[in-house]
C-alpha cells in the first residue's frame, strides 16, 4: 500500500514502485480511471519492438500527416525505419511517427489499437481502454497509474526501449537528407542523478503526465504521475523519486497489486 508519509508530489494520480520488487512506496488514486496523455507511447513501443525487424522501412502515408500538434512534420512518400520513428516517439513524442508505426504493425491504426487493448489485459492493465497509439484525447480512452505502471514494468525491462529512453538527444535524418536534434521531452535527463527514463504526456485533458525512472546504488524505482496542473512536475518527480531510492530494495514480489 506504500507508505502514508511518503511525499506523493501534486499531480492527481501517483504509484512509485521498486522496480525490481515490485513493492509499492508511495500512492495517491492509483486506480482512478483518466485520460494519459502520451505515456500511452510506451504500449506502443512496446508492441513495436516485440515485433522486431526494426531496420524494415516504413513509407509514409497521407493520413500519418493529418495529425497535431507533435510531430516532425514527415511528407507522404518519405522512408524510415522503424528504428528512427520508434526513436521520435520515445524522445520527441511524434504523434505522426506513432500513427505510422501503428499502421505499419497491424496493417491499420484500429487493428493496431485493438493488439494495444489485447497486450494492455496481457499485462494485467484491467483498468484501460485505448482509442489510439499517440495519446491524444478521446471519448472512452483511458488509464490508470497502476495500469501505467505495469506497461512501464514491461518497457523497463527491454533493452531496445531502455536504450532509447534514456537519452537526452537524439540525431533524426529526413528523407530528403536535412537532418536535426531531437531534444527528449523528459527533463530529469541530465539533471537528476540517476534518472534514466521513461515518457512525458500533456494534453488539456490529462494534465501534465510523467513516467519516470531511476537507478541508483542497486536500488531502482518507476515512477507514474498522472493530471498534475503544475509546471513543477519534474521537481516533485525528483522529490518522489530520491525517496523512492532510499526505501527501495529488499523487499518482496508484489506484483504492484
Amino acid at each position: 500500500m506504500g507508505n502514508p508519509a511518503a511525499p506523493t508530489g501534486r499531480a492527481e494520480a501517483v504509484l512509485l514502485v521498486d522496480a525490481r520488487t515490485g513493492d509499492v512506496l508511495a500512492t495517491r488514486n492509483p486506480d482512478q480511471r483518466r485520460q494519459v496523455a502520451s505515456t500511452q507511447k510506451l504500449l506502443t513501443a512496446l508492441l513495436v519492438v516485440e515485433a522486431g525487424n526494426l531496420d524494415r522501412t516504413i513509407t509514409i502515408q497521407p493520413a500519418d500527416t493529418w495529425i497535431e500538434p507533435s510531430k516532425l512534420g514527415f511528407a507522404a512518400g518519405d522512408r524510415y525505419t522503424r528504428k528512427q520513428l520508434l526513436e521520435a516517439i520515445l524522445v520527441r513524442s511524434s504523434n505522426d511517427a506513432a500513427l505510422a508505426l501503428a499502421r505499419d504493425h497491424s496493417g491499420s491504426v484500429s487493428a493496431f489499437v485493438d493488439r494495444m487493448n489485447q497486450r494492455a489485459r496481457e499485462l494485467g492493465c484491467l483498468d484501460s481502454n485505448f482509442r489510439n497509439p499517440h495519446g491524444l484525447t478521446e471519448p472512452g480512452q483511458y488509464s490508470t497509474a497502476r495500469d501505467v505502471s505495469r506497461i512501464a514494468w514491461v518497457a523497463y525491462r527491454n533493452p531496445t526501449i531502455r536504450q532509447i529512453v534514456q537519452r537526452e538527444s537524439v540525431q533524426f535524418r529526413y528523407a530528403n537528407g536535412r537532418t536535426t536534434t531531437l531534444r527528449n521531452t523528459n527533463r530529469l535527463l541530465g539533471s537528476m542523478g540517476g534518472c534514466n527514463g521513461m515518457k512525458t504526456g500533456y494534453t488539456r485533458a490529462a494534465g501534465r503526465c510523467l513516467v519516470s525512472t531511476a537507478s541508483m546504488g542497486g536500488r531502482e524505482v518507476i515512477l507514474v504521475q498522472l493530471g498534475s496542473q503544475t509546471a513543477w512536475i519534474f521537481d516533485d518527480a525528483r522529490t518522489v523519486m530520491n525517496y523512492g531510492l532510499q526505501q527501495a530494495g529488499g523487499g518482496r514480489m508484489v506484483g504492484m497489486n
